[in-house]
Protein backbone atom coordinates (compact mmCIF):
# COMPACT_ATOMS: atom_id res chain seq x y z
CA UNK A 1 0.00 0.00 0.00
CA UNK A 2 1.33 3.50 -1.31
CA UNK A 3 0.33 6.84 -0.01
CA UNK A 4 -1.97 8.75 -1.99
CA UNK A 5 -0.69 12.22 -3.39
CA UNK A 6 -3.07 15.20 -3.82
CA UNK A 7 -3.49 16.77 -7.49
CA UNK A 8 -4.97 20.07 -7.10
CA UNK A 9 -5.66 19.84 -10.92
CA UNK A 10 -7.97 17.51 -10.51
CA UNK A 11 -9.80 18.45 -6.91
CA UNK A 12 -9.49 20.85 -4.06
CA UNK A 13 -7.69 20.25 -0.93
CA UNK A 14 -10.97 20.27 1.22
CA UNK A 15 -12.47 17.55 -1.85
CA UNK A 16 -9.28 15.43 -1.75
CA UNK A 17 -9.38 15.06 2.32
CA UNK A 18 -13.04 14.56 2.58
CA UNK A 19 -12.74 11.19 0.19
CA UNK A 20 -10.60 9.71 2.90
CA UNK A 21 -11.07 9.00 6.95
CA UNK A 22 -8.88 11.36 8.65
CA UNK A 23 -7.69 11.63 12.40
CA UNK A 24 -5.31 14.12 11.81
CA UNK A 25 -3.68 16.94 9.16
CA UNK A 26 -0.07 17.93 9.86
CA UNK A 27 1.07 21.00 8.03
CA UNK A 28 4.57 22.19 9.14
CA UNK A 29 5.70 23.47 5.72
CA UNK A 30 6.32 26.74 6.88
CA UNK A 31 8.77 25.39 9.62
CA UNK A 32 10.47 23.29 7.23
CA UNK A 33 10.69 26.18 4.65
CA UNK A 34 12.29 28.48 7.35
CA UNK A 35 14.91 25.01 8.46
CA UNK A 36 15.56 24.90 4.53
CA UNK A 37 16.49 28.65 4.68
CA UNK A 38 18.93 28.41 7.57
CA UNK A 39 20.67 25.55 6.13
CA UNK A 40 21.17 27.19 3.02
CA UNK A 41 22.42 30.41 5.02
CA UNK A 42 24.60 28.78 7.53
CA UNK A 43 25.77 32.73 8.62
CA UNK A 44 22.16 32.97 10.46
CA UNK A 45 22.65 30.14 12.75
CA UNK A 46 24.11 32.45 15.39
CA UNK A 47 22.53 35.75 14.12
CA UNK A 48 18.70 35.85 14.73
CA UNK A 49 18.18 39.44 12.47
CA UNK A 50 17.54 37.66 9.16
CA UNK A 51 13.77 38.08 9.03
CA UNK A 52 13.63 40.36 5.95
CA UNK A 53 16.33 37.77 4.21
CA UNK A 54 13.73 34.69 4.99
CA UNK A 55 10.49 36.68 3.61
CA UNK A 56 12.30 37.12 0.55
CA UNK A 57 13.28 33.33 0.42
CA UNK A 58 10.16 32.65 1.23
CA UNK A 59 8.24 34.65 -1.45
CA UNK A 60 10.22 33.37 -4.18
CA UNK A 61 9.23 30.36 -3.17
CA UNK A 62 5.65 30.33 -3.10
CA UNK A 63 6.09 32.13 -6.29
CA UNK A 64 2.28 33.73 -6.43
CA UNK A 65 1.23 30.53 -4.64
CA UNK A 66 -0.47 30.19 -1.28
CA UNK A 67 1.26 28.38 1.61
CA UNK A 68 -1.38 25.22 0.94
CA UNK A 69 -0.85 25.24 -2.71
CA UNK A 70 3.04 24.61 -2.50
CA UNK A 71 4.95 21.29 -1.88
CA UNK A 72 2.57 18.14 -2.09
CA UNK A 73 -0.02 16.76 0.39
CA UNK A 74 0.09 12.94 1.16
CA UNK A 75 -2.89 11.08 3.05
CA UNK A 76 -1.56 7.50 4.53
CA UNK A 77 -3.84 4.87 4.39
CA UNK A 78 -2.82 3.13 7.35
CA UNK A 79 -2.47 6.22 9.93
CA UNK A 80 -5.14 8.11 7.95
CA UNK A 81 -3.40 10.71 8.32
CA UNK A 82 -2.98 13.92 5.83
CA UNK A 83 1.08 15.27 5.91
CA UNK A 84 2.23 18.44 4.01
CA UNK A 85 5.75 18.26 2.78
CA UNK A 86 8.34 20.25 0.78
CA UNK A 87 8.80 19.02 -3.13
CA UNK A 88 10.88 15.90 -3.22
CA UNK A 89 14.26 17.63 -4.21
CA UNK A 90 13.97 20.19 -1.42
CA UNK A 91 11.89 17.69 0.90
CA UNK A 92 15.51 15.28 0.42
CA UNK A 93 17.92 18.17 1.12
CA UNK A 94 16.01 19.23 4.65
CA UNK A 95 16.63 15.56 5.85
CA UNK A 96 19.78 15.38 4.69
CA UNK A 97 21.20 18.44 5.77
CA UNK A 98 23.07 16.88 8.86
CA UNK A 99 25.17 14.09 7.02
CA UNK A 100 27.15 17.14 5.59
CA UNK A 101 30.34 16.72 5.27
CA UNK A 102 30.29 13.37 6.50
CA UNK A 103 28.55 12.71 3.05
CA UNK A 104 29.29 14.66 0.49
CA UNK A 105 26.82 15.78 -1.77
CA UNK A 106 27.91 13.35 -4.85
CA UNK A 107 28.06 10.34 -2.38
CA UNK A 108 24.41 11.24 -1.08
CA UNK A 109 23.02 11.16 -4.49
CA UNK A 110 24.61 8.04 -5.23
CA UNK A 111 23.69 6.93 -2.04
CA UNK A 112 19.94 7.56 -3.28
CA UNK A 113 20.10 5.95 -6.46
CA UNK A 114 21.30 2.99 -4.99
CA UNK A 115 19.02 0.51 -5.18
CA UNK A 116 18.85 -2.16 -2.22
CA UNK A 117 16.76 -5.64 -1.79
CA UNK A 118 16.44 -6.51 2.02
CA UNK A 119 15.08 -10.31 2.67
CA UNK A 120 13.92 -11.00 5.87
CA UNK A 121 13.12 -7.88 8.11
CA UNK A 122 13.31 -8.51 11.48
CA UNK A 123 16.67 -7.38 11.90
CA UNK A 124 16.94 -6.28 8.43
CA UNK A 125 14.63 -3.99 9.35
CA UNK A 126 16.69 -1.77 11.13
CA UNK A 127 18.54 -1.88 7.75
CA UNK A 128 15.76 -0.60 6.23
CA UNK A 129 15.00 1.87 8.18
CA UNK A 130 18.65 3.30 8.73
CA UNK A 131 18.96 3.34 4.29
CA UNK A 132 16.15 5.65 4.88
CA UNK A 133 16.65 7.70 7.63
CA UNK A 134 19.99 8.74 6.00
CA UNK A 135 18.79 9.49 2.68
CA UNK A 136 19.71 6.62 0.95
CA UNK A 137 18.52 4.32 -1.20
CA UNK A 138 14.87 5.53 -2.87
CA UNK A 139 14.38 1.96 -4.08
CA UNK A 140 13.74 -0.85 -1.99
CA UNK A 141 12.67 -4.06 -2.51
CA UNK A 142 11.54 -5.31 0.67
CA UNK A 143 10.69 -9.32 1.22
CA UNK A 144 9.21 -11.06 4.26
CA UNK A 145 6.11 -12.87 5.02
CA UNK A 146 6.06 -13.20 8.60
CA UNK A 147 3.87 -11.04 10.75
CA UNK A 148 4.81 -9.18 13.53
CA UNK A 149 4.91 -11.77 16.72
CA UNK A 150 5.14 -10.27 20.71
CA UNK A 151 8.50 -12.25 21.13
CA UNK A 152 9.40 -10.01 18.09
CA UNK A 153 9.19 -6.92 19.69
CA UNK A 154 12.76 -7.44 21.45
CA UNK A 155 14.20 -6.35 17.64
CA UNK A 156 12.06 -5.14 15.56
CA UNK A 157 11.21 -1.08 16.27
CA UNK A 158 7.70 -0.75 16.75
CA UNK A 159 5.29 -1.44 19.65
CA UNK A 160 1.94 -3.34 19.98
CA UNK A 161 -0.61 -2.35 17.89
CA UNK A 162 1.54 -3.69 15.09
CA UNK A 163 0.91 -7.40 16.44
CA UNK A 164 -0.58 -9.40 13.62
CA UNK A 165 1.15 -6.60 10.98
CA UNK A 166 3.05 -8.09 8.11
CA UNK A 167 6.63 -6.79 8.73
CA UNK A 168 6.81 -5.83 4.94
CA UNK A 169 3.46 -3.49 5.75
CA UNK A 170 4.91 -2.49 8.84
CA UNK A 171 9.06 -0.79 7.82
CA UNK A 172 7.18 -0.01 4.38
CA UNK A 173 4.55 2.62 6.40
CA UNK A 174 7.70 3.60 8.49
CA UNK A 175 9.86 4.73 5.10
CA UNK A 176 6.58 6.19 3.35
CA UNK A 177 6.02 8.48 6.21
CA UNK A 178 9.82 9.63 6.43
CA UNK A 179 10.06 9.80 2.73
CA UNK A 180 6.65 9.86 0.52
CA UNK A 181 8.70 10.37 -2.87
CA UNK A 182 10.38 6.72 -2.29
CA UNK A 183 9.67 4.12 -4.37
CA UNK A 184 8.86 0.43 -1.94
CA UNK A 185 8.57 -2.91 -4.05
CA UNK A 186 7.17 -4.82 -0.86
CA UNK A 187 6.91 -8.82 -1.38
CA UNK A 188 4.37 -9.87 1.78
CA UNK A 189 4.47 -12.90 0.63
CA UNK A 190 8.21 -13.65 0.89
CA UNK A 191 10.35 -14.74 -2.24
CA UNK A 192 9.31 -17.56 -3.99
CA UNK A 193 11.44 -19.81 -6.12
CA UNK A 194 9.45 -17.66 -9.32
CA UNK A 195 10.24 -14.68 -7.49
CA UNK A 196 13.68 -15.00 -7.34
CA UNK A 197 14.32 -13.12 -10.97
CA UNK A 198 11.88 -10.03 -10.00
CA UNK A 199 13.49 -9.69 -6.80
CA UNK A 200 16.97 -9.50 -7.67
CA UNK A 201 16.64 -7.76 -11.61
CA UNK A 202 12.75 -6.46 -12.29
CA UNK A 203 12.31 -3.88 -12.25
CA UNK A 204 15.62 -2.41 -11.17
CA UNK A 205 18.39 -4.75 -10.80
CA UNK A 206 19.75 -4.55 -6.90
CA UNK A 207 23.29 -2.89 -6.41
CA UNK A 208 23.12 -5.11 -3.23
CA UNK A 209 21.40 -8.12 -0.98
CA UNK A 210 20.73 -7.47 2.45
CA UNK A 211 20.46 -10.92 3.54
CA UNK A 212 18.60 -11.81 7.08
CA UNK A 213 16.73 -14.55 6.45
CA UNK A 214 16.40 -17.39 8.62
CA UNK A 215 15.74 -20.25 6.50
CA UNK A 216 18.61 -21.84 5.16
CA UNK A 217 17.69 -23.08 2.15
CA UNK A 218 16.64 -20.10 1.00
CA UNK A 219 19.82 -18.34 2.45
CA UNK A 220 21.43 -20.55 -0.01
CA UNK A 221 18.96 -20.31 -2.99
CA UNK A 222 19.22 -16.59 -2.86
CA UNK A 223 23.32 -16.22 -2.81
CA UNK A 224 23.45 -19.21 -5.62
CA UNK A 225 21.07 -16.79 -7.83
CA UNK A 226 22.75 -13.28 -6.70
CA UNK A 227 25.79 -14.78 -7.55
CA UNK A 228 25.24 -15.37 -11.41
CA UNK A 229 24.43 -11.79 -11.83
CA UNK A 230 26.65 -10.26 -10.00
CA UNK A 231 25.13 -8.67 -7.31
CA UNK A 232 27.28 -8.69 -3.77
CA UNK A 233 25.38 -9.83 -0.62
CA UNK A 234 25.76 -8.49 2.99
CA UNK A 235 24.51 -10.87 5.95
CA UNK A 236 24.05 -9.60 9.49
CA UNK A 237 23.98 -12.25 11.85
CA UNK A 238 22.65 -11.86 16.13
CA UNK A 239 25.83 -12.45 17.96
CA UNK A 240 24.42 -12.05 21.70
CA UNK A 241 24.48 -8.34 22.41
CA UNK A 242 27.18 -7.59 18.75
CA UNK A 243 26.62 -9.06 15.18
CA UNK A 244 28.57 -10.91 12.69
CA UNK A 245 28.95 -9.27 9.73
CA UNK A 246 29.47 -11.20 6.40
CA UNK A 247 30.52 -8.97 2.57
CA UNK A 248 29.97 -11.54 -0.47
CA UNK A 249 31.63 -9.75 -3.44
CA UNK A 250 29.90 -11.71 -5.80
CA UNK A 251 30.03 -8.39 -8.10
CA UNK A 252 34.02 -8.62 -7.89
CA UNK A 253 34.00 -12.84 -8.15
CA UNK A 254 31.25 -14.95 -9.62
CA UNK A 255 33.24 -18.09 -9.03
CA UNK A 256 33.39 -16.92 -5.03
CA UNK A 257 32.13 -19.90 -3.17
CA UNK A 258 28.96 -19.40 -1.23
CA UNK A 259 28.92 -17.95 2.30
CA UNK A 260 33.04 -17.18 1.76
CA UNK A 261 33.36 -20.92 1.61
CA UNK A 262 32.33 -21.77 5.17
CA UNK A 263 30.51 -24.16 4.12
CA UNK A 264 32.77 -25.76 1.73
CA UNK A 265 31.17 -27.11 -1.74
CA UNK A 266 27.86 -27.72 0.20
CA UNK A 267 25.18 -27.67 -2.86
CA UNK A 268 21.31 -27.04 -2.48
CA UNK A 269 20.59 -30.46 -3.18
CA UNK A 270 22.83 -31.83 -0.90
CA UNK A 271 21.21 -29.15 2.16
CA UNK A 272 17.75 -30.51 1.20
CA UNK A 273 18.35 -33.79 2.35
CA UNK A 274 19.65 -32.63 5.82
CA UNK A 275 17.66 -33.95 9.18
CA UNK A 276 15.76 -30.80 10.97
CA UNK A 277 17.95 -31.45 13.82
CA UNK A 278 21.37 -30.77 11.31
CA UNK A 279 20.67 -27.31 10.71
CA UNK A 280 21.67 -25.89 13.85
CA UNK A 281 25.03 -27.34 13.16
CA UNK A 282 24.83 -25.45 9.86
CA UNK A 283 23.73 -22.67 11.39
CA UNK A 284 26.57 -22.22 13.63
CA UNK A 285 28.78 -23.06 10.87
CA UNK A 286 27.92 -20.07 8.63
CA UNK A 287 28.55 -17.65 11.52
CA UNK A 288 31.50 -18.97 12.48
CA UNK A 289 31.79 -20.99 15.41
CA UNK A 290 35.02 -19.55 16.56
CA UNK A 291 33.05 -15.67 16.46
CA UNK A 292 29.64 -16.96 18.25
CA UNK A 293 29.58 -15.85 22.03
CA UNK A 294 29.15 -19.02 24.19
CA UNK A 295 25.72 -18.02 25.35
CA UNK A 296 24.77 -17.79 21.82
CA UNK A 297 26.47 -21.47 20.71
CA UNK A 298 24.88 -23.02 23.93
CA UNK A 299 21.62 -22.12 22.77
CA UNK A 300 21.57 -23.00 19.70
CA UNK A 301 21.51 -26.86 21.05
CA UNK A 302 18.49 -26.08 23.12
CA UNK A 303 16.19 -25.14 20.46
CA UNK A 304 13.00 -27.52 20.38
CA UNK A 305 14.36 -28.33 24.19
CA UNK A 306 14.70 -25.70 26.30
CA UNK A 307 14.10 -22.98 23.64
CA UNK A 308 11.30 -22.14 21.15
CA UNK A 309 14.13 -20.69 18.71
CA UNK A 310 17.37 -19.01 18.97
CA UNK A 311 17.71 -16.13 20.96
CA UNK A 312 18.13 -12.37 18.60
CA UNK A 313 18.77 -9.32 20.91
CA UNK A 314 18.37 -7.33 17.09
Amino acid sequence: MKPVIFDPQKESLAEFSGRFPLVGTIDRYAEQLRELFLIRNPRYRFQPDYEKEFIEFRNRHYAGMSPEEAGDWFYFPWSKLLIHYLPDALHQELRTARNKNLITAEEQKRFYDFTVGIAGLSVGSHAALTLAMMGGSRVMKLADPDEISGSNLNRIRTDFSNIGVNKCDAVTHQIYQMNPYAEIHDYPQGISDEGIDEFLEGPQKLGVLIECLDNPEFKIRLRIEARKRGIPVLMATDNGDGIIFDVERYDRDKNLKLFNGVIGDLTLEEFQKFAPQELPRLATKIAGADRVVPRMLESVSEVGKSLYSWPQLG
